[in-house]
């Protein structure tokens, strides 16, 4: 991931604008975007703030999170549930639409996963009960 540009530079760039410089002309004359001189300027005009904002992390599970027990209690009763089926589940019974790949990272943060490996499949419901007790009793 790119860092940041420094704040340093973001207040040069602010403060050439304020002086009567416009937006594209402080950024070429420090040598970045016109549209990151622009979004710097609103900002600063909005909030005062020149620091950038965090980047990247995780912004959406809270949302299959609020379904945590739901999918449980799905899982507990039917173990060889898919998840396109878990996804149909959550939409006619919720009305809430989550793909597939949503849901298996949600089991996955959970250690929910399973091999579909027929040779393990003896040992998969010993697994499923101790990761199901995990998610019940939550992150140790």
């Amino acid at each position: 991931m790119v860092r940041a540009i420094s704040e340093d530079l973001r207040s040069r760039v602010i403060a050439a604008v304020e002086s009567g410089l416009s937006r594209r002309a402080a950024a070429d004359r420090f040598g970045v975007a016109a549209a990151s001189a622009v979004r710097w300027v609103r900002e600063w005009r909005e909030s005062g703030a020149t620091r950038a904002k965090p980047q990247g992390g995780d912004k959406r599970s809270q949302r299959i999170e609020a379904y945590r027990d739901t999918i449980l209690a799905v899982i507990e009763g039917q173990d060889d549930i898919t998840l396109v089926e878990l996804a149909e589940f959550l939409r006619a019974e919720h009305a809430v639409v989550f793909a597939p790949s949503t849901i298996w990272r949600f089991l996955d943060r959970h250690s929910m996963t399973f091999k579909k490996n027929s040779a393990r499949q003896r040992a998969g419901s010993a697994r499923r009960a101790r990761a199901a007790t995990r998610l019940v009793q939550g992150p140790a």
